[in-house]
């Protein structure tokens, strides 16, 4: 962008940032598609493109003031922002074509048994353009595609139902994923969870050993930890991690990374809502709290310095503390190993829904793939399992870490926002852990 330019901007913005602390404005272009089909039938599609802009600031008080529209404000600055013109008909059209393609050719995939009685498959493109003008004089711009399919398959037998349900998600666009394996394999491996939960017995309950598998995907480091350490949460107090700062918080096996930076991942950007350049956070270093993480407000309210976590989910809401790609990183243990070490406990390969209090980081969550081990064997699935405890307590009592590292795609959710994240773990042994189940 020209010298010019930036004096326009600067010029457009300049009588709302005086007297800002700082100040932003937020330029935003989305384009989606949503395709969703089932054995007979193309259930839904949907195409659209949203254009808005917001301008922001934070005053001298700490508090964020917000101005935002449905459009660009005005026709030169979208003139100067956007080099493009909106797709044509026969480009949308041709899109939707090599799409369907695409999605009936994985609709071969899923398995054709006398078990199988229904499926879906779900498809979703994002492109999002966000382009940043700062009070510091600054102009950044991203682009963020994101792809995502989710398979269902329901199964039946003798009258009961059990469904398999697998997703995978990129920070890519689609000639970029659509020959990916993670990608190719969802149908079978929904097939196979929905005919072999038609075998699960009913979860034992009790105090046991469980082994989260890499497949669980970080959702309990998310939830149950990740909030906590949030800076609106934690350097107000309404976190169980507030004032530990260089406290021992962990296992010392334990090391827990927000990184946007890494390449593809569903949480992954450049620069955050706020032009600030992403980077990696080690937020807790072998069992040792280092820091929060903080969006520009936060920082400044607090004397620190923002490390690229404020998002926005649109033009319409005002930048927070949010996580990215939240993981903890890779251990000494071999998978196989972990498992072996298991005389009778629960293997949770998938997560499903729960509730966390991040005050005290107190969770109960469902389990949605679960195995009974016996004498460090998978014996049989189980279903109707819960996991109930405190997130730091597991945290501190971890005592085998994989090598392995599994990264799940989600959208996560915080005071009425959603954003794109990626929750990642390697195999992890919880010598003691509360299972809710059934008593046989």
């Amino acid at each position: 962008m020209s010298e010019v330019d930036l004096k326009y901007l600067k010029s457009l913005t300049q009588g709302w940032f005086k007297d800002a602390f700082y100040g932003d404005l937020y330029l935003e272009r989305v384009e989606t598609l949503k395709i969703v089909v089932e054995p007979d039938r193309i259930d839904e599609v949907n195409w659209g493109v949203e254009e808005g802009s917001a301008i922001r600031k934070i005053t001298s008080e700490f508090t964020n003031k917000l101005y935002f529209s449905n459009g660009f404000f005005e026709k030169g600055l979208r003139e100067l922002i956007l080099q493009t013109k909106r797709p044509c008909e026969e480009e949308v059209s041709k899109k939707l074509t090599t799409r369907l393609e695409y999605l009936e050719e994985l609709k071969k995939k899923v398995w054709s048994t006398k078990e199988i009685k229904h499926y879906r498959l779900f498809y979703s493109e994002v492109v999002k353009e966000v382009w940043i003008f700062t009070s510091e004089g600054k102009f950044l711009s991203d682009k963020r595609e994101y792809t995502k399919l989710g398979v269902i398959v329901v199964a039946e037998k003798d009258g009961r139902l059990e469904r398999g349900y697998e997703v995978a998600g990129r920070k890519m666009n689609f000639e970029q994923v659509k020959d990916l394996e993670e990608f190719l394999v969802l149908p079978e491996r929904a097939s196979r969870l929905a005919v072999k939960m038609l075998s699960a017995k009913k979860a034992p309950a009790g105090v046991m050993p469980v082994v989260l598998a890499g497949q669980a995907g970080g959702t309990m480091i998310h939830e149950a930890v990740g909030h906590g350490l949030e800076a609106d949460h934690a350097e107000e107090g309404l976190s169980v991690y507030s004032g530990k700062i260089g406290e021992k918080v962990a296992s010392p096996l334990i090391t827990v990374v927000d990184d946007p930076t890494i390449e593809g991942l569903y949480g992954s950007y450049q620069v955050d809502d706020e032009g600030v350049y992403a980077q990696p956070v080690v937020l807790i270093e072998n069992g040792r709290l280092k820091t929060y993480l903080y969006d520009r407000l936060t920082a400044f309210k607090y004397q620190k310095t923002p490390n690229g976590h404020g998002r926005r989910q649109d033009y319409r809401c005002i930048p927070i503390p949010r996580m990215a790609n939240t993981y903890i990183a890779k251990g000494p243990h071999k998978s196989e190993e972990i498992l072996k070490s298991i005389e009778k406990g629960i293997l949770v390969k998938k997560m499903g829904g729960g509730e966390v209090n991040p005050l005290t980081g107190d969770f109960v969550f469902e389990v949605r793939e679960g195995y009974y081990i016996d004498k460090g064997e998978i014996a049989y699935p189980v279903k109707g399992a819960t996991l109930v405890g405190n997130g730091p307590k597991v945290l501190e009592i971890i005592d085998m870490v994989g090598e392995d590292l599994h990264f799940e795609p989600g959208v996560c959710g915080k005071d009425g926002q959603g954003v794109p994240v990626s929750d990642g773990q390697p195999t992890l042994r919880i010598p003691e852990l509360t299972v809710g189940g059934i008593v046989e």
